[in-house]
């Protein structure tokens, strides 16, 4: 499998500053084509999320440039799994001891897949998001959300979901919970669209609209990328989301 990535984020219309940091690696190896992307949605006062969200993309860039060599010897998609789980609960031990040491609250959303070859591993925690889009559009993370939670209770419905003022309120994200417990998914790669996006970008746009911009076909080239990413930023902002916008979009063929 072979891949085209590219990555946009924006400020959005109110914030000072943007939290969300994203990161895409890219490589070849004996195992084949190698791609990593990584969405982190911070959350703190001033700075303080910026920090947070950029402190987990340098370890994991990292973690790409010094261990990866040492997993593709023997390739294990579990056990990279594995380990990211492990990576992010000690980035959450070292992040929430910093803020607390400072009286501070700051933590970030992580979604970020590891494509090799023709499998992939996948590891989230809050509620960024990882979609698959081809045919159909379809999340494969799931929201650690209060809102999410309640729907999957059955307690509220998916519109109502989407209107809460709670929609925001995370169950868990890195650096301001206790403990973390991420979400690891393992896959073979299809043919298609891998999107990974902030909060800040679907909360305006339906999945219908989605579908329709990101369908792979238009993906000729990274401009062809960049522009859809932007067209629906751009209708994002012009909805008036508040938050700052971020997407990463790959292409699988």
């Amino acid at each position: 499998m072979r891949f085209i990535a590219t990555a946009d984020t924006d400020i959005g219309i109110s914030r000072n500053t943007n939290q969300d940091s994203v990161l895409i690696k890219h490589g070849l190896s004996e195992c084949g084509e190698i791609l990593m992307a990584v969405v982190c949605d911070g959350m703190g006062g001033l700075s303080r999320g910026e920090l947070a969200s950029a402190t987990v993309i340098r370890a994991f860039s990292k973690w790409f440039d010094e261990e990866l060599p040492y997993e593709l010897k023997k390739l294990d998609m579990q056990v990279i799994g594995g380990k990211w789980s492990f990576l992010l609960k000690d980035l959450n031990r070292k992040i929430l001891k910093y803020s607390q040491s400072r009286r501070e609250n700051m933590g970030t959303t992580f979604t970020g897949v590891l494509f090799v070859g023709n499998v992939y591993a996948a590891v989230h925690v809050g509620d960024t998001r990882l979609y698959q889009i081809n045919t159909s559009i379809n999340q494969l993370t799931e929201d650690q959300t209060f809102v999410a939670r309640e729907v999957s209770r059955g307690t509220m419905s998916a519109e109502q979901a989407k209107t809460d003022k709670r929609r925001n309120m995370l169950l868990q994200c890195v650096g301001a919970s206790e403990k973390v417990e991420p979400q690891v998914l393992y896959g073979n790669i299809e043919k298609g669209t891998y999107m990974i996006c902030s909060d800040g970008f679907r909360h305006e746009v339906s999945e219908k609209e989605m579908r329709e911009m990101l369908d792979p076909v238009h993906f000729v080239n990274k401009d062809a990328m960049h522009a859809k990413a932007k067209y629906l930023i751009n209708c994002v902002k012009e909805r008036q989301e508040k938050d700052n916008i971020s997407v990463i979009l790959i292409k699988a063929y």
